[in-house]
């Protein structure tokens, strides 16, 4: 897990790992001690960092699958761009007030887009509305999160359909959930120009 940020009171609606006695505690050191209680056998790694182009090797070196929950898009695209030239698979899933989207991408692959095909060069805009402006739906984060836990399983042991190049978005407005296929753009900055395995 990488994540630099501290607990705060807002993050207990939608991030339940935490409680109000982890506030001001780092998170990547809470949800480390929250693994350890859950099943004390499971290698849990804990890096209090802020990913960026510079360290992202590194710190995902020798991972068999990321999953980005991350909440912007420079850091998304940092991930998306060292998954694909790493070949690396990818799950990443995003939240906003009532949807959620979840697509695992192996850009590396011929017939396979990569996160950046979706998303193209998005950046976040300073005139763009946050999550702390807009508010979340705490049961959103976590349907996105049993949504994309259930595609890294998938995607690490192969079963059920393949879920790569497909996004799945969940409208809690409605509730219902509906899948999309993205197409490879060869023109994309993250996988256009990588050689097809």
């Amino acid at each position: 897990m990488i994540d630099d940020d501290a607990v705060s009171l807002d993050n207990l609606q939608r991030q339940i790992l935490f409680g109000t006695g982890d506030v001001g505690r780092a998170k990547a050191e809470v949800a480390a001690g929250a693994v350890a209680r859950l099943n004390p056998d499971v290698r849990f790694e804990a890096r209090q960092a802020r990913l960026d182009a510079a360290n992202v090797a590194g710190l995902v070196a020798g991972a068999d699958l990321i999953l980005d929950g991350s909440d912007n898009f420079a850091t998304r695209l940092i991930v998306s761009d060292h998954a694909t030239a790493a070949h690396i698979p990818l799950v990443a899933a995003a939240i906003g007030q009532f949807q959620a989207q979840i697509g695992t991408f192996r850009g590396w692959r011929a017939d396979e887009p990569c996160y950046r095909c979706f998303v193209g060069d998005a950046f976040d805009a300073e005139d763009c509305d946050s999550c702390s402006e807009l508010g979340v739906l705490g049961a959103m984060a976590g349907i996105a999160g049993s949504l994309a836990a259930l595609e890294s399983i998938r995607a690490l042991t192969g079963f059920g359909a393949d879920p790569a190049g497909k996004l799945h978005i969940f409208d809690g407005l409605v509730p219902a959930m509906r899948t999309i296929r993205i197409v490879k753009d060869p023109a994309c900055n993250g996988c256009g120009n990588q050689p097809p395995t």
